[in-house]
């Protein structure tokens, strides 16, 4: 038995060595076609179904209190004193794109960036309130990844953008059983899904579309052979591995015993 996993170990170490570099074909000169058609994405963009917090300010601040959705107040569970923390309610894009802002009514803001939902609500306002500053933020923007991953899970997009090669950071990167070549990625446009498999040896991955990731995206990355060896068949390979080495030393005591007759 212990031949049999010293033997899974030493299969798993060539398998990782030879496989487990990102981009491994990345070279100096090879930036330069990748920029050729590159296109580095700066914030999300609003979809259907997204929750958004957008704050109005303005130096006359009771101007602006029709325009601000009202603080909810949580008390503490199982406090007898008032312990409160206010968190500000969100707006959910509906499934035309829009959403009940106080006041203005409808605003459609499906398929704008954060600060394109900014200005326009601000140019709403400008006609109603004295300079108004808008603040708007994406609050469950979120990427799920799972498979062949040291921390599988939900990632939450917080600085507005991020990369698959992040989304595999924050999970830890993948694990030694981990395919760089196959990794999937799902994600829904329009209501229809999409699905990619896409090679992160390679450096054309920078080109990618999906390489930048987007809010509900899914990253699954694909199990290499040796886990499978390790997992669904393990108990039987190491059975038969432990029965070849057994008849392999019988085999030897004999051939040793007999020329010790001799």
């Amino acid at each position: 038995m212990t031949l049999g996993i010293a033997v899974l170990s030493l299969m798993a170490s060539c398998v990782t060595q030879k496989q487990m570099t990102y981009v491994s074909n990345a070279q100096p000169a090879t930036a330069d076609s990748i920029n050729a058609s590159y296109q580095p994405q700066s914030e999300m963009t609003v979809r259907v179904g997204d929750a958004l917090t957008i704050y109005v300010s303005a130096l006359d601040l009771e101007a602006v209190v029709p325009y601000n959705l009202p603080a909810v107040v949580y008390a503490t569970p199982g406090s007898t004193t008032l312990s409160t923390t206010p968190a500000l309610q969100y707006y959910i894009v509906d499934e035309n794109g829009d959403i009940e802002f106080p006041v203005l009514g409808k605003l459609h803001v499906s398929g704008l960036k954060r600060t394109e939902v900014e200005a326009l609500v601000k140019e709403k306002l400008e006609s109603q309130v004295l300079n108004p500053q808008v603040h708007a933020h994406i609050v469950n923007a979120k990427v799920s990844v799972l498979g062949e991953v040291n921390r599988p899970g939900s990632v939450v997009m917080t600085n507005g953008r991020m990369t698959l090669f992040d989304a595999l950071a924050s999970a830890g990167d993948m694990t030694t059983y981990g395919r760089r070549d196959n990794v999937l990625v799902t994600r829904e446009v329009d209501g229809k899904l999409e699905i990619a498999r896409l090679n992160l040896r390679d450096a054309s991955i920078f080109t990618s579309p999906y390489f930048f990731l987007q809010q509900n995206d899914v990253v699954y990355v694909s199990p290499n052979k040796v886990r499978a060896v390790s997992s669904a068949n393990a108990s039987l390979w190491l059975s038969m591995v432990s029965t070849v080495a057994s008849a392999a030393t019988v085999i030897v005591t004999v051939v040793n015993s007999a020329r010790a007759a001799k």
